[in-house]
């Protein structure tokens, strides 16, 4: 990661996203808890989860308005817009004025979607493609740093201050980021214009993610995947309870030690990216998460403490593999939409999984579930290792043993020379 921190673009840019990533981590789950103070229902206080990710369901939209702008500008753009949405919460009083925090949840997840399909589009024109995993696990890295302190220290700030102290962090957080990539020096050429109609344009993203094979094997698997990971979310709570015999606070502690594998798997993947390619490292994100389930269906705490730290080492590997390909095997023109696309198929599992996770540890044996959590994941691990060839190691992709000799060409018109430096730049890159 080093050699990608040594870009002065690259270092001006990860200082800018930690202030926005600190601003999120101390304003998410603070959302909740405000909720819970405020109606003392814990369904009301989840529903602010779920209002969150609801906008997923707008990602074709946002990934299209994404790729109609030039990068910098909309990110600079995009942040000061988030901080400006947070101003509402200013006005909550009491148990009638949760509504404002419903909204400004559902506002927020539509901002992170966007500044996500509009930052991996900014790294994407930033870094040399063979530096794009390092520049994903240097922020991947970072984000599960801040989830070890990040969300304790909004909830100890909100229990002694309130919210209002805590919005004005999460917006000076999110200003401070848009005056950092404002100093940002770099070419930008205009996104090229409209050509399609538009329910072809705001598909353009999903047709992609289901015609590249890579892509497509990545987000089946993950998906399957996804589709039995939130159960954890719930059954952690009863291997505390039930298995361990402790109070519910004890969740904090092996959130810790998950965050600490956090950490080691973010700075391992660039590595395990550059050995075995980005659907190698999604495959075996997915696979650690296999063994943490089936040990966790076992309670004892030292097996739980080394389950927690795997299943926290698997969380970046399949964030950064997963970013990584999108990056790499996608059009910049696309990249917006790619990328909006593919955040709201892995989330959206991922959402329902929680929610299911929920209703079903109240019917079923946690530990049993944790064996199916763990069946699952394996076997999709496995699956999406056995692919990992659409997607070799950058210093392996195959070259022309012989370059043929240069052509003269005849003049082009300005289209044919755009539709040409498309065709150089995908080879150059190595998509297929």
């Amino acid at each position: 990661m080093r050699t990608v921190l040594r870009r002065p673009d690259f270092r001006l840019l990860f200082g800018a996203l930690l202030a926005s990533m600190a601003a999120e981590s101390i304003l998410l789950l603070a959302l909740a808890i405000w909720v819970k103070d405020l109606t003392g229902s814990d369904g009301l206080a989840g529903a602010t989860i779920f209002a969150i990710i609801a906008p997923m369901t707008l990602a074709p939209l946002v990934g299209w308005l994404v790729d109609r702008y030039r990068r910098r500008p909309f990110f600079v753009a995009a942040n000061l817009g988030t901080a400006v949405l947070l101003t509402p919460l200013f006005a909550v009083r009491d148990g009638a004025d949760v509504w404002i925090i419903y909204v400004v949840a559902a506002l927020y997840g539509l901002s992170y979607l966007t500044l996500t399909a509009t930052l991996s589009g900014l790294i994407r024109q930033l870094v040399p493609h063979e530096l794009l995993a390092e520049a994903n696990g240097a922020l991947q890295t970072v984000r599960q740093g801040l989830r070890l302190g990040g969300p304790l220290a909004g909830a100890v700030l909100y229990a002694a201050v309130g919210g209002w102290l805590l919005t004005t962090l999460a917006m000076v957080g999110f200003v401070t980021a848009a005056a950092v990539v404002g100093l940002l020096r770099t070419a930008e050429v205009a996104p090229a214009p409209v050509t399609l109609r538009w329910s072809a344009e705001l598909g353009a993203g999903l047709r992609h993610l289901a015609g590249e094979p890579a892509l497509r094997r990545a987000l089946l698997g993950y998906g399957v995947g996804s589709l039995v990971m939130g159960f954890s979310e719930s059954l952690i709570f009863a291997y505390v309870d039930q298995g361990l015999g402790r109070d519910a606070a004890f969740v904090g502690v092996l959130v810790t030690v998950q965050g600490i594998g956090g950490l080691v798997g973010g700075l391992l993947s660039p590595a395990v990216v550059r050995r075995v390619g980005e659907v190698g490292a999604l495959a075996a994100g997915v696979t650690c998460f296999g063994p943490a389930a089936l040990a966790l269906a076992w309670p004892d705490l030292r097996l739980g403490v080394l389950a927690l730290l795997l299943a926290g080492v698997s969380l970046p590997l399949t964030m950064v593999g997963l970013t990584t390909l999108v990056q790499r095997r996608t059009p910049p023109g696309l990249l917006g939409r790619v990328t909006a696309a593919s955040e709201a198929l892995v989330s959206g599992p991922q959402a329902f999984s929680i929610g299911f996770g929920a209703v079903l540890v109240g019917a079923f044996d946690y530990r049993l579930l944790f064996v199916l959590v763990g069946v699952i994941t394996t076997a999709a691990g496995v699956w999406l290792w056995c692919g990992r060839r659409l997607s070799p190691p950058v210093g392996r992709r195959r070259t022309p043993p012989h370059p043929l000799p240069p052509v003269p060409s005849p003049r082009r018109s300005p289209e044919s020379l755009a539709a040409h430096e498309v065709v150089a730049t995908t080879r150059r890159d190595g998509w297929s």
